[in-house]
């Protein structure tokens, strides 16, 4: 593993912990030393904000005191690293070399990188550093837009998928927006997403059903939070938005995220840093907490390579060529369902064309219906 100590800026120390706090249990890189990272969660900052229209006060590392505070549970077996903080660049490219070179070297050692931001366009640094991997992916957004931006403007705060889409090699698979509210929309932008056969958990689908998010957050690689997407009243964030998720949903959508065993990367972007500790700095703490508890839940079922102790199911369609072929798996109940893709294109699609999808999508194909799902990844595969 290359050394990626350079990049960071050790921790202060910050005394004992009580023994079953999760402050006792992170490895840390402080001035004593850079820690020696296996299988497991690494945490760390970047107080990058060159990119956002908000001015941002020092993060002043509440949000770590508060997490340190938690109880780990009983059943965490996995390693926790804290590397500190990123030493933004003397340009904003430089910054983004770092955390690519960051997340390259973690996930390809089967670390799980946390990144807490700086503004949301360090998404776009995180991506990159799957493009080191040459690794198709599936991106997440938990956001109230789209943060499309135009093609030949600039990677900012706001914009940055239009850049992720341009780059070449392009690698994105598939991108999902998870709490998209329809008045910070541009109808332009909701075109694309359609004409890219991408998906869209809108605010109200969520509070009317949240399970309707688990399958995009069981098919995601790489995972962006806006922190702004949590409504006002229950995080004071960077924008004033009065509509978002509650405090207990985001919980949820980090358990989920946690349980996902596709998801090798995650960033909480635009967080809000105070003088004092406050309701932001515990809520970002209780996110990290119900992530890393999802983490210990994994199942790792995801149906790569044999598929033997699955049940199968097949539904054929009424004027339709392909039959619809289910799995579910004995651990978790949960379903995907698998969509052809052409021989030609090798095995570049093997993590792809296994699609988390609810019960009710196999319910639906019992009726004669194609599910939408299936139809919009058979159309991203040929």
């Amino acid at each position: 593993m290359k050394d990626i100590s350079i990049y960071f800026r050790p921790l202060e120390e910050r005394g004992a912990f009580e023994e079953q706090s999760l402050g006792s249990r992170f490895q840390k890189h402080s001035e004593k030393g850079f820690p020696e990272l296996s299988t497991g969660i690494a945490i760390f900052s970047c107080p990058e904000f060159r990119r956002s229209e908000f001015h941002v006060s020092k993060d002043e590392g509440h949000w770590r005191k508060r997490l340190y505070e938690l109880k780990f549970g009983g059943d965490w077996s996995f390693s926790c690293f804290d590397l500190g903080e990123v030493i933004p660049g003397d340009t904003i490219e430089n910054t983004y070399f770092a955390i690519s070179q960051i997340i390259t070297e973690l996930v390809k050692n089967q670390i799980v990188p946390v990144l807490i931001g700086g503004s949301q366009d360090l998404t776009y640094a995180m991506y990159q550093g799957y493009q080191q991997l040459e690794q198709l992916l599936n991106l997440t957004v938990i956001d109230k837009s789209f943060d499309l931006g135009e093609p030949d403007e600039e990677v900012k705060a706001d914009a940055f998928i239009s850049k992720i889409l341009m780059s070449r090699p392009c690698y994105l698979f598939n991108c999902a927006n998870i709490g998209v509210q329809q008045p910070y929309v541009r109808k332009d932008d909701i075109d694309l997403f359609e004409k890219l056969f991408f998906d869209v958990c809108r605010l109200g689908e969520f509070n009317a059903d949240f399970k309707r998010a688990e399958p995009l957050l069981r098919n995601t690689d790489l995972m962006s939070i806006d922190m702004d997407a949590v409504r006002r009243s229950d995080y004071q964030g960077l924008s004033n938005t009065p509509n978002g998720f509650y405090a207990d949903q985001i919980c949820q959508i980090m358990k989920y995220a946690g349980i996902s065993d596709k998801l090798s990367s995650i960033g909480f972007f635009n967080v809000a840093h105070r003088a004092e500790a406050g309701v932001e700095d515990a809520l970002l703490a209780e996110m990290l907490w119900y992530f890393m508890d999802g983490y210990a839940q994994r199942k790792g079922d995801f149906p790569v390579g044999s598929k033997k102790d699955y049940q199968r199911f097949i539904v054929h369609l009424e004027g339709q060529e392909e039959d619809l072929v289910f799995y579910k798996s004995p651990r978790s109940d949960r379903w995907w369902m698998e969509v052809p893709y052409p021989p030609v294109k090798g095995n570049q699609y093997e993590r792809q064309h296994i699609v988390p999808c609810n019960q009710e999508d196999y319910e639906q194909a019992m009726k004669n219906e194609m599910p939408d799902l299936w139809w919009k990844t058979y159309q991203k595969l040929h």
